[in-house]
């Protein structure tokens, strides 16, 4: 878990996903990011196996949202300092 968080960029992902409050996909955060779709992507499956997003897939677009659970039992206060 923290390696995954090591990364700069997965921080800015969880950022991004925790003040926009709802799902987000690669091309949104891409968008925001100004990295390619295929960075975003790489960097969404590190979140998923690392226990810290959860993934929702509608035909070929991938939904990610912040794993809730995870962050209250392992890091409680680490949302609110984004």
């Amino acid at each position: 878990m923290f390696k995954t968080l090591s990364e700069p960029n997965r921080i800015r992902i969880l950022r991004i996903l925790y003040h926009s409050g709802r799902e987000l996909t690669c091309s949104e955060i891409s968008d925001q990011l100004n990295i390619s779709k295929s960075t975003v992507s790489y960097h969404f499956k590190a979140l998923r196996h690392a226990g810290l997003t959860t993934t929702r897939q509608v035909a070929q677009t991938k939904y990610l949202s912040i794993n809730q659970k995870t962050f209250k039992e392992y890091l409680p206060a680490f949302l609110d300092s984004l």
